[in-house]
């Protein structure tokens, strides 16, 4: 258990002798903003005096003539309306960084009780390239689960790409009357989108055209040979170009299970709606009505699971799709990751769910994101006004960051100038994203994503290189830990690592890894005060191998800081 966690523990069971019949979980120990006031706060006793009509002030100071924490703090106090600072002890925290050296802990714990959770992310479109839009549900939804996975928690990420509908009529008819068999050779997605824009431009024309889309779609549906036979390649096709696009991101899934696998389940699902009251005819369709107290922020809004004409929607499929996974893999939490605009879409989902199973102990959570803009205040698109393509972005990441790497090592091999290239630029572009609060829109801007100082992926990754460097030079290749703490520098450092735990615990909970990029943004402000504050090979034993040890933790934290966002790093940059 980190220090963090046993202020918090002790904290709590002082409480409790004051207030025995207080519900202590709220009470939570967190870093303090000012470092005036101490390392840690809590502003917990407040709402539990408020609910008794007591002086916040005076609980707290009552608390704390019950609170043991000699061994770990040089000062506590009771200020302002209920706060508790806590100031460490440096002593205190020699053997945890020992601990942490000796490679026993990073300053977190693993969950004593792992939960199952499945994150559904990226989700793009068969015959349709991903673009920009793409990128944020892919690497928000992937962060996420890497750091449950870290945190010690059973996680299942599935991608629920757009396998089945409409378009698909279009696009058999177009694959049959249109289709440039080299153009799909070399180029899948972008003839398959050719030859659909092709027909749905002609069926807003051509009544004709779109009977003759509607009759493919129909074939499709009624398992026709060759229809099926030319829908699979069309999702063969399509997902190892998603695959490509997935490996430079360093993307992986334990599933992609499309629209289309839950197609036998919909009519039943709909009967089953029925049969049992949740779901009733409107106007020749069926539809969920939200005429529950519970529900009643969505009176107004019902939802469609079979359209007049008797087809499914997203909405079933989303239906049928939150009862397999519940059947199938039994998890404690199922995450969705995608734009704002779908957040009404969810809430009558989950609504509707919680009607249709509302024995399932399950927690369900739409992780929306905004928009990223361009520089005019827009939706991001090229100088043409289209949709910027994912593949596009992801090439001209790479190649703006192999010139800034040539310019600033010519003398290196260009294989590895492209490599370096490589996992700077793709990292940037990532971490610009994921340092944003997800949930406003934000401009993207080359000149500040790339750049080697600031809040940014390469400064951070080059952080880790200077610490690469110091082990090279000293041709350091292990360390026995011994802590000692002489300079102001050091201790803020020291302490700052502390928090790692805490981090990546607020992250996984708020699904915000913005949290963990300021962290790590932090730490190498931090280590770079004590870098030009605190000389570490030329220091005296035993100030060099403290220090030393320092410069490895933080390396570590570095690199597993940047892995839960995807992001690799490098020994030499």
């Amino acid at each position: 258990m980190g220090i963090p966690q046993q202020l918090e523990a002790r904290l709590r069971e002082a409480a409790r002798v004051v207030l025995p019949d207080a519900d202590t979980a709220g009470l939570l120990v967190r870093p303090c903003a000012d470092k005036r006031f101490g390392d840690y706060q809590t502003s917990g006793l407040m709402p539990l005096a408020k609910a008794r009509g007591l002086d916040p002030r005076k609980l707290a100071a009552e608390v704390c003539a019950k609170l043991d924490v000699r061994d770990l703090c040089d000062e506590v106090t009771a200020a302002g309306q209920g706060f508790i600072n806590f100031r460490l002890k440096p002593a205190a925290l020699v053997p945890v960084f020992e601990a942490a050296a000796r490679g026993e802990h990073l300053f977190f714990d693993k969950a004593t009780v792992p939960r199952t959770v499945v994150v559904d992310y990226s989700s793009p479109n068969v015959a349709k390239p991903m673009h920009v839009g793409h990128i944020r549900s892919t690497i928000i939804g992937d962060s996420i689960a890497r750091i449950l996975r870290l945190l010690g928690h059973r996680v299942i990420t599935d991608n629920h790409i757009g396998d089945w509908g409409t378009q698909f009529g279009m696009l058999l008819l177009g694959w049959k009357r249109y289709l440039n068999p080299a153009a799909l050779e070399s180029d899948p997605i972008a003839e398959m989108e050719r030859v659909y824009k092709l027909v749905n431009a002609e069926c807003e024309k051509d009544p004709a055209t779109l009977q003759a889309a509607r009759a493919e779609l129909v074939k499709l549906q009624r398992g026709d040979p060759e229809n099926r036979r030319l829908w699979e390649q069309m999702v063969t096709l399509s997902r190892r170009e998603f695959d490509r696009l997935y490996a430079r991101l360093d993307v992986q899934f334990d599933y992609t299970l499309g629209e289309s696998f839950y197609n036998p389940r919909l009519e039943p699902l709909v009967n089953e709606f029925v049969a049992r009251g949740i779901a009733r005819e409107s106007e020749g369709a069926i539809v969920v009505f939200f005429d529950e107290p519970a529900d009643a922020e969505l009176r107004n809004y019902p939802l469609i699971i079979r359209k007049s004409d008797g087809a499914f929607n997203y909405a079933t499929t989303d239906l049928a799709t939150l009862v397999y996974r519940i059947e199938t893999w039994r998890p404690d939490e199922i995450i969705y990751v995608t734009d704002a605009r779908q957040k009404l879409h969810f809430a009558q989902v989950f609504a509707a769910f919680r009607r249709f199973m509302p024995e399932a102990r399950v927690r369900l959570a739409h992780v929306w994101f905004g928009t990223i803009l361009g520089e005019d205040g827009k939706p991001f698109r090229t100088r043409a006004g289209d949709t910027v393509k994912l593949a596009d972005l992801l090439d001209e990441a790479e190649e703006r960051a192999l010139k800034i790497v040539t310019e600033k090592n010519p003398s290196l091999p260009e294989a590895q100038r492209r490599e370096i290239a490589r996992v700077v630029g793709i990292g940037a572009v990532k971490y610009a994203d994921l340092m944003q609060n997800r949930e406003t829109d934000y401009v993207f801007r080359w000149d500040k994503l790339l750049a080697l100082d600031g809040n940014t992926a390469p400064y951070l990754q080059y952080a880790y290189t200077r610490i690469a460097s110091i082990f090279r030079k000293g041709q350091v290749a292990q360390i026995e830990p011994r802590l000692v703490f002489e300079a102001p520098e050091e201790l803020a450092l020291a302490k700052h690592m502390l928090n790692f735990g805490l981090v990546l615990e607020n992250a996984a909970n708020e699904y915000r890894p913005n949290f963990i990029c300021n962290f790590l943004y932090e730490l190498a402000v931090r280590f770079s005060a004590f870098y030009e504050n605190c000389p570490v090979l030329q220091a005296p034993e035993p100030l060099r191998l403290s220090r030393l040890t320092l410069c490895h933790l933080a390396a570590q934290i570095l690199k597993t800081g940047l892995g839960v966002l995807g992001i690799r790093t490098l020994e030499q940059m």
